[in-house]
């Protein structure tokens, strides 16, 4: 028996891989009873700050990292896919439908139990043994938190995180918006493995143009405009990947037009040329009458967000579904507490899955609830779990949490840089990187084997 704390994407899809290994799982989520500052459903794997999984390329390494976990046959991969939105060469997914899916398939699982509950304590060791993997994520209740940071011994780090809004699509004025995506480049679906995470498949964008004097007008409001007040502000530390627009702004005039406001590859069809900067809005569901602003995280008051966002042409009487908000990311110094196979090095059956245990990103997140699951399972099979070779995504990402600097830890994303480098192979940057992803593939698919695993062995049209 496993008990698995926190029911989102990590803790959803630990649950999954166990239970399809026989084992028995209690999953634990305190939603509906407890809620959370940004969830707004009792939905598993509920997703709050974006709907997308990023880059589904070879070339891209979330989409390395995504191809190894639909090769262990991952739940979150496989309903990702079936609720998929136009996206580009992205994985993006109607929110609603994903949770829906993902918690319909889990409550009928005959081995696993659903519990609406939440937990104050890590359970402790018990014979015979039931692993116990925490997955809670980054808002975890404060008496759980308090007792992680009481067993890893330090205090917790943390981060803050801000979300995107998200406007009606029928209030975007469509006479000043074009739908492009970036290069407006033609897409053979069965042949996606040259593009870059930058190239999207045409149209699957609303872009909003802006000059010269809109955008400066813009960002000067952004650098005005009143934030939001949260605990510790003046301590604050936001992940650099994920940074809120105000933050971008504060660090020059031009920032956000070489961030999420590049207008490179996006011809405007009403001037014939590329704006001075632009924002795109991206389909938040297979209704697609929601759109969510691409980057545009922020914790600035919801009235300040009104005021602000009005000021992007297309978006003058925008109605909006969700405003930005800011909360905070737990997670703990995964160096000085994990394995590679995500148990804790102070007690074997204990796991950290998600990103309390230091990873960023929904892919990376359900990735190591993935391996959490499968080495709990073996526990109870009385097998030795076993790590990943470091030449997978899956593999170099649990290495990276478990011998990172512990002194200067950080989340990471997965990166092409965690793995190994070729010692012989192209020079050319995507022809390299897709010799690495298939070297990595066909390492998993030697893992598997030697573990005894059975694999998808026809993975999507897109992997060659």
């Amino acid at each position: 028996m496993i008990h698995i704390i926190g029911g989102g994407l990590a803790g959803s899809e630990a649950a999954w891989q166990a239970a399809s290994l026989g084992v028995e799982v209690f999953l634990y989520e305190m939603r509906p009873k407890q809620g959370t500052a940004v969830h707004q459903t009792d939905r598993l794997a509920e997703l709050v700050c974006s709907n997308s999984f990023r880059g589904d390329t070879l070339t891209s390494a979330v989409g390395l990292l995504k191809a190894e976990m639909r090769q262990l046959k991952s739940l979150v991969m496989k309903i990702g896919d079936q609720t998929s939105v136009p996206a580009g060469t992205a994985l993006a997914v109607d929110r609603t439908q994903f949770a829906d899916q993902m918690t319909s398939v889990l409550e009928a699982h005959p081995l696993v139990t659903i519990q609406r509950k939440e937990i104050h304590e890590i359970p402790p060791p018990c014979d015979p043994l039931e692993p116990v993997i925490i997955a809670t994520g980054p808002l975890t209740a404060a008496s759980l938190s308090d007792e992680v940071a009481r067993f890893v011994g330090t205090d917790h780090l943390y981060f803050y995180d801000a979300i995107s809004p998200i406007v009606l699509a029928d209030s975007i004025d469509q006479t000043v918006v074009f739908r492009a995506s970036r290069w407006d480049r033609e897409v053979d679906q069965n042949d996606r493995t040259l593009l870059s995470d930058s190239d999207s498949v045409r149209g699957d964008y609303l872009n909003c143009p802006l000059t010269r004097e809109e955008y400066i007008k813009f960002v000067e409001s952004v650098q005005s405009a009143e934030v939001a007040t949260i605990h510790d502000f003046d301590n604050t530390k936001f992940f650099e990947g994920c940074l809120p627009i105000e933050v971008m702004a504060s660090r020059g005039i031009d920032t956000l037009r070489f961030g999420p406001m590049k207008p490179v590859g996006l011809v405007d069809p009403h001037t014939g040329h590329e704006a001075y900067a632009v924002v795109q809005l991206r389909q938040d569901n297979l209704a697609a009458d929601h759109f969510s602003l691409v980057g545009f995280q922020t914790q600035l008051k919801w009235a300040e967000q009104e005021r602000v966002l009005r000021l992007v042409p297309g978006l003058a009487n925008a109605k909006f579904v969700r405003f930005g908000m800011i909360h905070r990311n737990t997670y703990i110094n995964a160096p000085s507490v994990l394995q590679e196979t995500w148990q804790t090095q102070r007690r074997a059956d204990l796991f950290f899955a998600g990103q309390i245990s230091g990873v960023e990103g929904y892919v990376e997140s359900a990735a190591s609830g993935l391996i959490a699951g499968l080495n709990a399972a073996a526990l109870c099979h009385g097998q030795v779990p076993r790590s990943l070779p470091r030449t997978t995504a899956l593999g170099a990402l649990a290495y990276y949490v478990a011998h990172a600097d512990s002194k200067n830890y950080q989340p990471t994303n997965m990166t092409f840089g965690l793995l190994p480098p070729l010692i012989k192979g192209p020079r050319r940057r995507s022809m390299r990187r897709q010799a690495m992803a298939e070297r990595a593939l066909s390492d998993l698919s030697v893992w598997c084997q030697d573990s005894g695993r059975q694999v998808n062995v026809r993975p999507p049209a897109f992997i060659s």
